[in-house]
């Protein structure tokens, strides 16, 4: 699973690792949660990397009202190509997610709390999630109502060096299949290799204090190791 998630990089870092010709003039965020609007890319009719702000928790077409309950925020790749809310998205239309860093809570038994770990790829300042997407339009506003953009991130089974915190993670792409995730015409089998997990010796993870469990922290501190 993935619930929360940061990403930090400064404008000129993100166009130069993603390749996207704006970036938004984004804030660094340090604790992004579901429902809010987080950046996205996609291509373009140019055929060009664009960066875009979705909500996070996908809203299927089909959707006859936002729910009430909890967001799609994550599809499993074991079902993606099967499941009714995500299989139109996963054929036509996916998305990379940029982050620098997710989070996982271990329940803790001996404090009776659960600890937040910050996990990241030690082998690069940032990385990209697969992600889907969908338009939705309000049935019950006409036609002329805004479209709702919206997106979860695919999930998988846990490497070996998360595992012990949490049976799942999100998919991080490996830098020379983004544009393949991208493209149109990349064949579903390749597209289901990708969603494997991150190797366990390129996973790096500290603890951090509790104050992410709050969605109204957003600074610095949120990623900051702690013993």
């Amino acid at each position: 699973m993935c619930g929360r998630y940061s990403f930090t990089l400064p404008p000129d870092a993100i166009r130069e690792l993603f390749r996207v010709t704006t970036a938004l003039n984004l804030r660094p965020r340090y604790n992004i949660a579901p429902t809010q609007e987080a950046p996205v890319i996609g291509v373009d009719e140019a055929g060009a990397r664009a960066l875009k702000m979705y909500r996070w928790g996908l809203v299927p077409r089909w959707s006859k009202a936002l729910s009430g309950s909890a967001p799609m925020i994550n599809a499993r790749a074991e079902s993606i190509a099967e499941k009714p809310a995500f299989r139109d998205a996963f054929r036509k239309r996916r998305c990379l997610v940029p982050a620098d860093g997710f989070y996982e809570w271990l329940k803790d038994k001996s404090a009776g709390d659960r600890r937040p770990w910050h996990i990241f790829a030690s082998d690069r300042p940032a990385f990209a999630f697969a992600g889907i997407w969908e338009a939705w339009r309000d049935p019950q506003a006409g036609p002329d109502a805004d479209l709702l953009r919206s997106f979860a991130i695919v999930t998988t089974a846990a490497n070996e060096r998360i595992a012990a915190i949490h049976d799942r993670m999100p998919v991080m792409l490996r830098r020379e299949d983004e544009d393949a995730w991208l493209a149109a015409d990349t064949a579903p089998e390749r597209l289901q290799a990708m969603l494997v997990p991150y190797p366990s010796d390129l996973t790096g993870l500290h603890r951090v204090d509790a104050r992410v469990n709050s969605v109204r922290n957003d600074d610095p501190d949120c990623i900051r190791p702690v013993d």
